[in-house]
């Protein structure tokens, strides 16, 4: 009996735990386009919880997005990125998904970062792109990927991506989430106010060389 309610119990257990992995609820009806009546879907921070249109004012371009033809703004480091999800495009909304457009000129990196609430899947569209992760055992899985080819990076696992070619290289991301978070970890570590102290001690850096980060990263000084 005791054996029996154990083998209940873990499975009850696992059970619970599994279906904390999903990424989003569940949607609950086929779609929900938020009703610019009730505000903006910027302006809130839970993406889903804003009042759906009726299904009668729901058109098709609801469910259109034009905004990836072109590469985004550039910055100084040679990336431009164009993230699609919920705010910029509703027809996503609680469909738990959203995706990305990144443009990488000749040599340009995505530096390492990771996803709390996703998975990623990335296609190279064209160019040749070094891409990797490392797992919770600091294992690194990289490869150079081509044109055509796809690479999936584990939910939560530092990720990281390099234009190798001779070209420049553009990539879709697509994520399980449709708010999926990107916490990138040279801005985590030195543009988020950690102590000096504790910084000089886990990379054995000056507190000079700890300077130069924090300027290099910290939003207030990067233009």
């Amino acid at each position: 009996m005791y054996l029996r309610l154990f083998v209940v119990l873990v499975t009850i257990s696992l059970h619970g735990h599994i279906s904390t992995m999903a990424s989003d609820p569940d949607p609950i009806q086929d779609f929900c386009i938020p009703n610019p009546k009730f505000g903006s879907i910027r302006t809130i921070a839970h993406l889903s919880i804003l009042p759906c249109k009726n299904s009668t004012e729901v058109t098709t371009d609801d469910f259109v997005f034009s905004g990836l033809k072109l590469a985004g703004n550039f910055t100084e480091t040679g990336l431009a990125t164009i993230p699609v999800n919920p705010t910029v495009f509703p027809g996503l909304n609680t469909l738990g998904m959203s995706f990305v457009r990144a443009d990488l000129q000749v040599g340009a990196i995505n530096p390492p970062h990771f996803h709390p609430r996703a998975t990623e899947i990335t296609y190279v569209v064209q160019g040749s792109v070094y891409s990797g992760f490392v797992d919770s055992n600091n294992q690194v899985f990289a490869s150079v990927i081509e044109q055509g080819e796809v690479m999936v990076f584990p939910r939560g696992l530092v990720h990281f991506q390099m234009n190798v070619g001779k070209k420049p290289a553009t990539v879709f991301g697509s994520f399980n989430s449709q708010n999926p978070g990107n916490q990138k970890i040279p801005s985590a570590i030195f543009g988020s106010g950690i102590d000096v102290e504790l910084l000089e001690k886990a990379f054995g850096l000056s507190p000079k060389e700890i300077g130069t980060m924090r300027r290099r990263f910290d939003p207030k000084t990067v233009k």
